[in-house]
């Protein structure tokens, strides 16, 4: 049986386990499914397009700088394991999920 645990905080670093569909419609936080954080992004897997575009889109979630936000695991997967150093901010949809409840709330979508 998998763990279901997507996340874990690791001192003041969240780590994610992402699963990512490139070549979407939209650059966009789906939500939670089973052990993974769905997240859509509009750039394709070719020449690490869409892993950029993973960490930029990330970094704006969680408002940090995108230099605290790295792939750790998965480069050439779907399934990345992803490290945010001290988030700011956490989306109102995954509040409830990582157990904060003293953030700041960031769209969902982004361009």
């Amino acid at each position: 049986m998998k763990s279901q645990h997507w996340y874990h905080w690791d001192g003041a670093t969240l780590v994610l386990r992402v699963k990512v569909q490139p070549r979407s419609g939209s650059n966009e936080i789906i939500g939670v499914t089973g052990d993974t954080l769905r997240v859509r992004l509009q750039a394709p897997p070719t020449n690490g397009k869409a892993n950029q575009a993973l960490l930029v889109m990330l970094a704006a979630t969680f408002s940090v700088p995108k230099r605290n936000v790295t792939i750790r695991h998965g480069h050439g997967s779907r399934i990345k394991t992803v490290i945010v150093a001290q988030p700011l901010t956490v989306p109102d949809a995954l509040l409830a999920h990582i157990g904060l409840t003293n953030a700041r709330s960031a769209s969902k979508t982004y361009k």
